[in-house]
């Protein structure tokens, strides 16, 4: 199969585009970084501004399906990345005849998730850093959920938790509409989409991922997540 992972520079797609071109996949990585990722057999590397239109339409040509692992990092301010990128992205499927999307979104858009005996997190890091310091963030979530709920498209919202690293694949489960539980391995939520990409369990709706084997190191990943990346 030929798929186009957009964000492939960031660290979802990166995972994304690995394990994509290890099952055997042709990958378009699209990328707003020219040089930030070597070419090799069976990728090939586009240029381009994911909230472009004519850029995206150009980027996805000839692909059999649309895998977005695009993120923007918290903000005071208004975000637009997701909902824009939909946009652009959905009008170019649309435009040729591809079918098949799946876009990384997060448990926080379910108003109802709320993880089983997760205590600290539920009371304490989920109302200050998801609720207030991540809302302009996932308020464009919603926004992108929106636009791509309006379409005809063979669609996944996929819904990790807390994403963090790890160097495996483990035993990750799924549910729909979000899963029980904190944390998503990176790993795991790449893994998550390219088997449901084979298996269309959850088309036209939304798909929980969390990761069940392996817990990260919550300073670390406060720091990785948080601190690191300003």
């Amino acid at each position: 199969m030929r798929i186009a992972v957009f964000g492939a520079n960031g660290p979802t797609g990166r995972r994304l585009t690995d394990q994509a071109l290890a099952a055997g996949h042709e990958v378009v990585a699209v990328t707003r970084r020219a040089g930030s990722l070597a070419e090799r057999p069976g990728l090939a590397v586009v240029v381009a501004d994911a909230t472009d239109p004519a850029a995206v339409a150009a980027a996805i040509g000839g692909t059999d399906a649309v895998l977005s692992a695009l993120g923007a990092r918290f903000s005071k301010e208004t975000i637009t990345t997701y909902s824009a990128s939909a946009k652009a992205i959905t009008g170019a499927m649309a435009r040729h005849g591809v079918k098949r999307l799946l876009a990384v979104s997060s448990s926080i858009v379910d108003p109802g998730w709320r993880p089983t005996g997760a205590h600290f997190f539920n009371h304490v890091l989920d109302p200050l850093v998801n609720r207030r310091l991540g809302r302009t963030l996932h308020e464009d979530m919603r926004r992108m959920e929106a636009v791509i709920r309006q379409t005809d498209l063979d669609w996944t919202l996929v819904r990790p938790s807390g994403l963090f690293e790890h160097p495996a694949v483990t035993d990750f489960h799924t549910a729909e509409t979000s899963a029980d539980g904190v944390f998503t391995a990176r790993a795991d939520l790449a893994a998550s989409m390219l088997r449901e990409l084979e298996e269309r369990r959850y088309i036209r709706t939304a798909m929980g991922v969390i990761t069940t084997a392996v817990k990260p190191n919550i300073a670390k990943l406060i720091w990785n997540e948080g601190v690191k990346k300003k």
